[in-house]
């Protein structure tokens, strides 16, 4: 065995829980597993989980086999190039070990049929996850359904396996404070950026979303008044505009008109490189039509690789302009012309790629263009579309030992819960049957240099913890300027981003201001649509000023809570130092009220949130604290330093396999 196989079974030897060849093998037989995520760890899982005489398992994962994937995920062959991750990974492991019951969903977790009530048809659930607003979701789902769940995560050599048993019994997913990921200033990132990441992140963050966001009229950081005179970013489609000519005026506006105008404002370079205005682009590709430059060889414009279709195979070389160029005009004809004929296959004829997925060809495509054309204006060193790509998706590259060992250490876990549930079963009158050892469930660390002859570092499960919003009744507060904070931006940035909720509702003390559009009228749909456009002290019943107490709740995940806003003007705030212009905390009075009252007594059940930004616990390839009637115009341990590796690999270990 290699140093880190010997390590992983002397561990687990250590805690008694050697599969034995009787009572353990029937509880892995009678076992009902759910596994989310079918990708690094989870190959490796499944393949453990059939081998270890698990017989009945279900597994969720969203994405399909990338060439990249194969390296580590070695379920995976490059014919399965395309194919959905879940139903390959099935017949895979079917292989060797026939008879077992394996069903694949290919979907996402968030999806309406992975409930609460299907998540109690489960005796646990084991994460393998790469992103932290589908792992909250399945924390919450766990929660609500009192079912044990085993989170996971990889990055490079470092790893990390935790339990959370349910309220009461120790920390949540959400209870530890997350590392809150960097922000950019939006004047850094439109008019002075510095570094390889400002041009990514504009191509991301700022770009993509003005041009092919399904809802034409959203606000961006993008529309300032000579792009609104220009309509440099509005299509004239109706007067016969074609997408690649729009492109091509994007282009000359964003990478040439643009910068010419900024070089007007002197006080901005006085401490700055001046940027440079690129050549417009019909000279960049030598007077060629922008129809001709966007089909390159697929006059179609159905092919789902904008590089591929111009002639730029090679993704670990960086790009020339001309080639930037030609990508940037041929990904956004593309993306436009899927859009528009996937909107002309719906009812309300809109459509749109709202948001940059790492996992779409055609977006990368236009994010790596964007981000070399961004570093020719203003001289920053070019990164070749592999190294955009890891960038813009958070992808940290990932090591198949590591996934191998944390595949292992979810499954030991798993049995431990097993057994935990099998000795409780039935005895609940008997006493003595109460003080029953059970195997202690642990958070492990994989470590990447072994400190104390440990490659592998156990600890006891942090408690649950009084200041978390999701396993107690919290408080969070929100500080805003509530006279330019605007409904959507509480909805989008704060609830669904920040805090990853899938459905949420919005009740003011008077009225609902939003609620989850599925199902609803359609004067409900637009009064909410109208809500969200308004800034919080011009909502209906009076609006959401300082002081205001709003009830949140999403039913999708059984998850509530109270947000106190507090106002603070906007010119109170450092946009260098609070870029988001909000700060999302948890409210020190309310945790002080749950500590003294009948919180405490129920041993911290009611309980005041923290911070929880977007970041994540664990990651696989990446970097990084939702019935009423309707009024007026709404609708009513502190570690040992032996561990302390290990620890620092968890706050390592940030996008998970």
């Amino acid at each position: 065995l290699s140093r880190p196989s010997r390590d992983l079974f002397a561990h687990a030897g250590s805690l008694g829980v050697m599969m034995s060849p009787s009572s353990d093998a029937q509880l892995a037989k009678d076992a009902k597993v759910l596994m989310v995520g079918a990708g690094g760890i989870g190959c490796e899982l499944l393949k453990t989980l059939v081998l270890s005489g698990f017989e009945n398992i279900e597994m969720i994962d969203l994405d399909t086999i990338d060439v990249s994937n194969l390296n580590r995920q070695f379920l995976f062959r490059r014919k399965h190039v395309g194919q959905s991750k879940a139903f390959v990974a099935r017949s895979s492991a079917l292989k060797f070990r026939p008879g077992v019951s394996i069903e694949a969903h290919h979907g996402n977790v968030k999806d309406d049929k992975f409930n609460i009530e299907f998540v109690k048809g489960f005796d646990v659930v084991l994460n393998g996850l790469d992103n932290l607003e589908a792992r909250k979701h399945v924390n919450r789902l766990c929660l609500a359904a009192d079912i044990p769940l085993v989170e996971s995560g990889t990055t490079g050599y470092l790893g990390q396996v935790t339990v959370h048993e349910g309220k009461n019994i120790n920390a949540c997913f959400e209870c530890s404070p997350k590392p809150t990921p960097k922000s950019h200033p939006i004047c850094t990132l439109r008019d002075t950026p510095e570094k390889p990441v400002h041009c990514v992140a504009y191509a991301t963050d700022l770009l993509f979303p003005k041009l092919f966001n399904s809802n034409r009229d959203l606000t961006s950081d993008l529309d300032e008044e000579d792009a609104r005179d220009a309509r440099a970013f509005a299509c004239d489609a109706e007067n016969g505009e074609s997408f690649a000519t729009f492109a091509t005026r994007v282009y000359d506006f964003v990478f040439r008109t643009k910068i010419e105008s900024l070089l007007l404002k002197e006080e901005m370079w006085e401490k700055r490189s001046r940027p440079k205005p690129l050549p417009a682009f019909r000279d960049v590709v030598k007077g060629e039509s922008a129809d001709d430059v966007a089909a390159g060889a697929d006059a179609t414009l159905q092919k789902p690789s904008a590089s591929e279709a111009v002639g730029v195979a090679d993704a670990q070389k960086v790009m020339t302009v001309e080639q930037a160029a030609r990508v940037f005009v041929s990904s956004v004809a593309r993306i436009m012309t899927r859009d528009a004929e996937a909107a002309a296959n719906r009812e309300d004829g809109v459509c749109g790629t709202d948001a940059f997925d790492k996992d779409d060809a055609l977006a990368v495509d236009f994010v790596a263009a964007v981000s070399t054309l961004r570093s020719a204006n203003y001289g920053i060193p070019p990164q070749s579309p592999f190294d955009v790509k890891g960038v813009a998706g958070n992808i940290v590259h990932a090591v198949a030992t590591t996934n191998a060992i944390v595949g292992g250490l979810i499954v030991l876990e798993a049995m431990k819960i097993l057994r935990k549930k099998k000795d409780a079963k039935g005895v609940e009158d008997d006493a003595s049957a109460k003080q029953k050892s059970y195997p202690p469930c642990r958070y492990t660390f994989v470590k990447k240099r072994a400190t104390n002859n440990r490659l592998l570092e156990p600890v006891e499960p942090d408690p649950p913890n009084a200041s978390c919003a999701v396993c107690g009744q919290a408080r969070l507060e929100l500080v805003c300027d509530t006279e330019s904070f605007t409904l959507g931006r509480l909805l989008h940035d704060v609830l669904k981003k920040k805090l990853g909720m899938h459905a949420p509702e919005i009740n003011a003390p008077e009225t609902v201001l939003y609620e989850h559009l599925e199902g609803l009228e359609e004067d409900e749909i637009a009064q909410y649509e109208k809500n969200l456009l308004a800034v919080l002290t011009a909502t209906p019943a009076g609006g959401v000023r300082n002081g205001t107490e709003l009830d949140i709740t999403d039913f999708s995940q059984k998850f509530e809570f109270k947000l106190l806003v507090t106002h603070r003007p906007r010119s109170e705030w450092d946009e260098e130092e609070d870029p988001d212009l909000f700060i999302l905390r948890g409210d020190q009075s309310a945790i002080g009220e749950a500590e003294e009252g009948d919180g405490a007594e129920a041993g911290g059940d009611a309980a005041a949130a923290g911070d929880d930004d977007d970041d994540f616990e664990i990651v696989d390839d990446g970097d990084e604290l939702e019935i009423v009637e309707s009024a007026d115009a709404g609708t009513k341990r502190k570690r040992d330093a032996s561990a302390e590796e290990g620890a620092e690999g968890a706050e390592k270990a940030r996008r998970v396999e």
